[in-house]
């Protein structure tokens, strides 16, 4: 009668451990995560391949190789953005004096180059010491900004991208630098004065935009006597291609003849000053610029150059 109780209360006792342990199984299973197969997602799997889990994220997701590597890429490039040891791609490629930062963008987005083999498309990409960057497969380095102000001769002409010339400017500088140096300033083959040599692509640029206001003080020598009543006219401001050409200053020459005048103008146009002097009736036979946005001739005789001073520099930088 006991051992019939006992037996009886252990069945029962093992059904309920049975059907305990049971729930616990079905509980562990209901808790545990697996990854998730929707219609459209990737499917996750241990195997190996791009999806591949090989981990979980902090929130406890499962990471696939894939998404692994592109968190990676994604991590090497914001540290490049932010590494204060890199140059941005543009400036880099600007430095090598092949163009200015603005088309260095257009040839980044068209895939033209490449840094250490790999094509580079984004915007802001920053080039570390060491990089090896290629331009159309061909590869550049950054040198050095040098800037130099020559006092030009008679008998050199300035060409314009893409001409050819005997005995121009550039000839004056061949031993001033090794890099490709590009001029400020044109002046005609008979006009003497200051002109700006550098291998700064982007101040030229900026310099050489006519709409770009910079200080020029030319001295002229007239085919004969200036008029008085003529210099007041273009004091006041006269009409060149249906635009008005402000003169900041103009007056005879101290000490100078009837038809030697000073005049200072910050127009950019080409020919801007005999233009004007052949508006009211005069025929420029000389032109000499003694200043060039704040540069003057002081100690430079004609036909030689120097190198700008670190506060020239920074002078012009600021127009």
């Amino acid at each position: 009668m006991n051992r019939g109780s006992e037996g009886s209360k252990n069945k029962g006792k093992g059904r309920r451990d049975g059907k305990s342990a049971a729930n616990k199984n079905s509980n562990d299973r209901k808790g545990k995560s697996f990854p998730s197969s929707k219609d459209g997602d990737e499917r996750k799997t241990t195997r190996g391949g791009k999806n591949q889990v090989v981990g979980t994220s902090r929130s406890g997701n499962p990471v696939t190789k894939k998404q692994y590597i592109e968190r990676k890429k994604a991590e090497s490039f914001s540290k490049r953005k932010t590494n204060k040891d890199g140059v941005r791609l543009n400036k880099y490629i600007a430095n090598s004096g092949l163009c200015s930062r603005r088309d260095a963008d257009i040839y980044i987005k068209a895939g033209s180059v490449s840094v250490n083999g790999k094509p580079v498309t984004e915007m802001g990409y920053q080039v570390m010491p060491g990089d090896e960057v290629r331009f159309d497969d061909r590869p550049i380095q950054p040198t050095k900004k040098e800037y130099f102000i020559l006092n030009k001769p008679k008998g050199f002409n300035s060409p314009r991208k893409g001409e050819r010339s005997s005995k121009s400017v550039l000839d004056l500088m061949e031993n001033a630098s090794p890099n490709s140096l590009h001029f400020v300033g044109r002046l005609g083959r008979a006009s003497l004065g200051l002109m700006l040599f550098t291998n700064d692509l982007e101040l030229a640029n900026k310099l050489n935009n006519p709409k770009q206001p910079l200080r020029k003080i030319y001295q002229v020598a007239l085919d004969r006597s200036f008029k008085h009543e003529h210099l007041m006219q273009l004091r006041k401001g006269i009409m060149i291609d249906k635009e008005i050409i402000e003169i900041k200053d103009i007056n005879y020459i101290e000490n100078g003849k009837n038809n030697e005048i000073g005049i200072e103008i910050f127009s950019g146009k080409d020919n801007i000053v005999q233009n004007l002097f052949t508006a009211v009736g005069y025929e420029v036979k000389v032109l000499d610029r003694v200043v060039l946005g704040g540069l003057t001739k002081k100690d430079l005789p004609r036909g030689h150059y120097r190198k700008l001073t670190e506060q020239e520099v920074i002078n012009l930088k600021m127009i």
